[in-house]
C-alpha cells in the first residue's frame, strides 16, 4: 500500500505526526487523567494501552474504510506531545469521516486544539478530498461543542440518554461539516477556491 502519509502536517505552533514509540509516557500521562477520561470511550488508560495504541498505529494509513488513524499533536518549539487527534474512516461510506481529539489539561485554553483540527480537516477536505466530517462530542462537555461550533460545523443532533457508559446514561451532540462548507470558511484559507485543492 503506499503511504497517504508520509510525512507530518504543519500548523504556525504544532506538528500533527506519526505516533512514535517515544510518545509513549507522554500519552499515559494525559490519557491516564481522570478528567481526561470522563469524556472519551475509554475508563482506564496504562502504559501497556500506550504501547498497543502506538503498535496499532504504526503501519496505519487515513481513509481506510471502518478504520481509525491517530495522529500526535507535538508542539514545534518544545516538540513535546500535546495531545493526539483521529480520523474514523466510514465503513459504510469512506468519503465521510469522523474527527476526535483529546488533549492534555495543561494545555487547553491556548486556541491549541482549534489549530490542530484546522490544519487536520484541511488535510481531510484538501489531501484525502472528503464530502463530509462529523464529530461527536459528551453533552455535558461544553468545551468540545463550543470547538466544533467555532470551527464551523453545525449541530446535527442530541441524542438524549441513548447510551449506558461508566454507569449512567449519557447523551451525546452530533455535529457535521461538508467540504463545500469548509472551503468557504476555512479559517486557515488554505483553499485555493477555484481549484478546490489545498494551496
Amino acid at each position: 500500500m503506499s503511504k497517504v502519509f508520509p510525512k507530518p502536517l504543519s500548523s504556525p505552533r504544532l506538528l500533527l505526526r506519526r505516533l512514535q514509540g517515544g510518545d509513549a509516557a507522554a500519552l499515559y500521562s494525559y490519557r491516564s487523567l481522570p478528567d481526561v477520561a470522563r469524556y472519551q470511550a475509554w475508563e482506564s488508560f496504562g502504559p501497556d494501552d500506550a504501547a498497543r495504541l502506538i503498535e496499532s498505529q504504526s503501519h496505519s494509513e487515513p481513509g481506510v474504510p471502518g478504520t481509525w488513524f491517530q495522529l500526535a499533536i507535538v508542539e514545534k518549539a518544545t516538540e513535546s506531545l500535546m495531545g493526539d487527534c483521529g480520523l474514523h474512516c466510514r465503513q459504510d461510506d469512506p468519503r465521510q469521516m469522523e474527527v476526535g481529539i483529546t488533549l492534555a489539561p495543561i494545555h487547553q485554553g491556548r486556541g491549541y486544539a482549534t489549530e490542530a483540527l484546522v490544519c487536520l480537516l484541511d488535510f481531510v477536505f484538501g489531501t484525502l478530498g472528503k464530502h463530509r466530517v462529523s464529530a461527536v462530542t459528551d453533552a455535558e462537555n461544553p468545551a468540545a461543542a463550543s470547538l466544533f461550533r467555532r470551527l464551523g460545523f453545525r449541530q446535527e443532533a442530541h441524542f438524549v440518554e441513548h447510551r449506558w457508559s461508566k454507569g449512567y446514561w449519557d447523551s451525546e451532540f452530533v455535529f457535521g461539516l461538508l467540504r463545500r462548507e469548509w472551503e468557504l470558511h476555512s479559517p486557515s484559507g488554505a483553499f485555493d477556491r477555484h481549484s478546490q485543492k489545498i494551496t
